[in-house]
């Protein structure tokens, strides 16, 4: 069902203009080095401070798996500080979203480093990311309840998976609190909630998971965990989406599309692609990537550098 649209009004915009946020979903992947990041790296590289060169916005995903601590938040600060219009997004912590059970010293401790962000103008949003398993009762609607009252000083925007909560009574509720809702692509199966473009805040959200539908719900202990994250869209399967950030945007004051499919890198390509398929231009672009993923030479502002050769010595 169509959720009631916020009317908010606001130009036209796009991905370099003040409103459209496309970056990926975190920053810490051993599968990136030599792929993303060169090797070696020079003194002084980070990645938050690399990837800031070519997108707006990182959802934090560290914050998920435990409190977001000052001091890292102030040193990312420092890292993205060249791109003054970057901002990031940060998942709640797991144990408020999956576990329960949570108390006032859990809120202090999350908190700590989302303050600090929100207090520099960093914060664009905090996701509140449920499983699938996190079904439409009266149960979870009631825990759901709670966590927004506890963090309703935050942008919040809700992720849910299940199709139990796509209904109108739930989306006039996120509207009523002010609190985004997250659209997102994952394999459809069962009962999986489909994509849509809903808006129920001024704040937009899209998240690209991926389809990996033989992984997706895989309980196999020997598969590694990032097969899960391990799918390229084409630029095809993008540009429904696109059609629908579009929309999104037109009813938002910031939106933010985050690609979450990361294995080797693959989110970045998919983000990349689209940047461009929303602003129609060129993009920049890793050089390491697109040596590894050469259908982006087609989009980079810039040539292909190729390896310097250098004559060999005589005989």
């Amino acid at each position: 069902m169509s959720a009631p649209r916020v009317a908010i009004e606001k130009p036209s915009i796009t991905v370099q203009h003040a409103g459209l946020f496309v970056g990926p979903a975190g920053w810490a992947y051993k599968d990136w080095n030599g792929i993303v990041y060169p090797t070696p790296r020079a003194r002084g590289f980070h990645e938050a401070k690399y990837l800031a060169e070519f997108f707006d916005t990182i959802e934090i995903n560290t914050s998920f798996y435990h409190p977001l601590q000052a001091a890292h938040a102030a040193q990312w600060l420092g890292r993205v500080a060249a791109n003054p219009r970057f901002l990031f997004t940060a998942k709640l912590w797991q144990k408020f979203t999956h576990e329960g059970g949570t108390n006032a010293e859990d809120e202090k401790a999350v908190r700590a480093g989302f303050d600090l962000l929100r207090g520099a103008d960093k914060l664009g949003a905090v996701l509140l990311q449920f499983p699938f398993s996190f079904h439409s009762d009266r149960e979870n609607l009631a825990r759901l309840k709670h966590i927004l009252d506890s963090f309703r000083d935050y942008p919040l925007v809700v992720e849910v998976r299940h199709s139990s909560w796509a209904n109108v009574k739930f989306y006039e509720l996120l509207q009523e609190r002010g609190v985004g809702f997250c659209n997102i692509d994952q394999p459809v199966i069962g009962r999986s909630i489909e994509p849509s473009e809903q808006v129920t805040s001024p704040i937009g959200y899209v998240r690209l998971h991926g389809r990996r539908y033989d992984t997706w719900f895989s309980d196999d202990p020997s598969a590694p965990a990032a097969e899960r994250y391990n799918y390229l869209y084409s630029e095809k399967e993008l540009e429904p989406w696109v059609e629908r950030v579009r929309n999104v945007s037109k009813n938002t004051r910031t939106t933010f599309v985050i690609t979450n499919n990361h294995f080797e890198g693959k989110g970045i390509v998919n983000a990349l692609q689209l940047i461009h398929l929303l602003d129609g231009g060129k993009v920049k672009v890793p050089e390491t990537l697109r040596h590894h993923y050469p259908q982006l030479d087609s989009i980079a502002t810039e040539p292909s550098r190729e390896p310097t050769l250098f004559p060999l010595p005589a005989k």
